[in-house]
């Protein structure tokens, strides 16, 4: 398969960047000079800027969009105004599996923006146009826009010495200009810090990526997905394909506070309400290692002799120094917060401490 680049590619490559597969798209794992741990250390002491442009966009217009967005898509867009932003699911309604967990900004009732997950973009537009009522457009724009995520507690006084806007509040959005550049200026991120994502039409992205490298003073680290992993998993934000998937409900996941339960009707109500009312039988729960144990996707979590869950998203925190995971936890184990298990560590047994999530202190605010 023929992988796409984002308009940025040439800048990673001359910054030394390895280069990895991501959900159809050849993008940045990390760059020579730093490294994963460098780069994860950037952006929670300083400021890091990731190129997040695979990230899928889709647009929503016409008479009613917000409201058929909301018939749909989990979580309650009645409940924020124009200007602002919601993380909401994309549920399959006869399962109750996510399809994607997607970002959805509200610009009025009439125009809603979407950015889904890369590789779901398509299936995504897909189930709305299949549903729109007459008279909605659905345009796929993914190659139509770059998005970067500047992120850090230096973050705001990187965008606010190239004159953009940065004093709105969390899940925002205002739209600004850059040198002649229309882009639009989010409050969001999902690396636990303070931060912001840029939506830059893509034959603009190189002149924005520049801008925010030559600002003096401030020295920003360019950022990969190895580091975007980990800052995630830290704070225990799911990942699509791993922590959430059509196999994996939003029950399961601890990811009902996503979801208008009071809402008419979305994609998937009536067997997510059941699964809510009769207790899933499997939970996300996070797990601490005890010793040096490094959890991986798709271990075995044990309770004695007896397997009890898988891994879903595992790594190193570079922060607390500490092999961290989630995992699907079967609720007939009886584990609790506190509870000791193992995991299947390459045939040797490392003892861990579920716990809930985050595993560090959140700044996104």
């Amino acid at each position: 398969m023929t992988l796409l680049m984002s308009p940025l590619h040439e800048r990673h490559v001359a910054l030394g960047a390895k280069f990895a597969a991501f959900g159809g798209w050849d993008m940045p794992l990390e760059y020579a000079g730093g490294g994963v741990l460098k780069e994860h250390t950037a952006v929670r002491e300083a400021v890091g800027i990731f190129d997040v442009s695979h990230l899928g966009k889709a647009r929503i217009t016409g008479s009613g969009a917000a409201g058929f967005v909301n018939a749909t898509l989990s979580n309650d867009l009645g409940r924020i105004k124009p200007g602002k932003a919601q993380y909401t699911l994309c549920c399959d309604d006869a399962t109750g599996g996510v399809v994607d967990d997607i970002i959805a900004y509200l610009h009025s009732d009439d125009h809603v923006f979407l950015i889904p997950n890369a590789s779901n973009t398509t299936e995504v537009v897909r189930r709305l146009r299949e549903a729109a009522p007459e008279g909605l457009t659905i345009t796929n724009e993914h190659a139509d826009y770059a998005v970067l995520a500047v992120q850090g507690p230096k973050s705001a006084d990187l965008l606010a010495a190239l004159g953009l806007p940065t004093e709105h509040e969390y899940m925002s959005f205002e739209t600004a200009t850059l040198n002649g550049v229309e882009l639009t200026v989010c409050r969001t991120g999902y690396t636990g810090e303070h931060g912001y994502e840029l939506v830059v039409p893509s034959a603009d992205a190189l002149a924005v990526w520049d801008a925010l490298f030559a600002v003096e003073g401030i020295e920003a680290r360019a950022c990969g997905l190895g580091a975007r992993d980990t800052l995630r998993t830290e704070m225990g934000y799911p990942l699509h394909g791993q922590d959430l998937s059509l196999d994996i409900t939003p029950v399961q996941a601890r990811a009902g506070w996503a979801v208008g339960w009071s809402k008419p009707a979305f994609w998937g109500k009536d067997v997510l309400t059941k699964e809510k009312a009769d207790g899933p039988k499997r939970t996300l729960w996070g797990l601490v290692a005890q010793d040096r144990g490094i959890p991986r996707a798709h271990m075995q979590v044990l309770a004695g002799d007896e397997v009890v869950g898988e891994i879903t998203s595992g790594t190193f925190s570079p922060t607390r120094k500490v092999g961290i995971a989630l995992a699907l936890l079967d609720a007939s184990a009886g584990l609790t917060e506190g509870s000791t298990v193992e995991v299947d560590v390459r045939g040797r047994r490392a003892a861990m401490t579920v716990t809930k999530p985050p595993f560090v202190t959140p700044s996104v605010k």
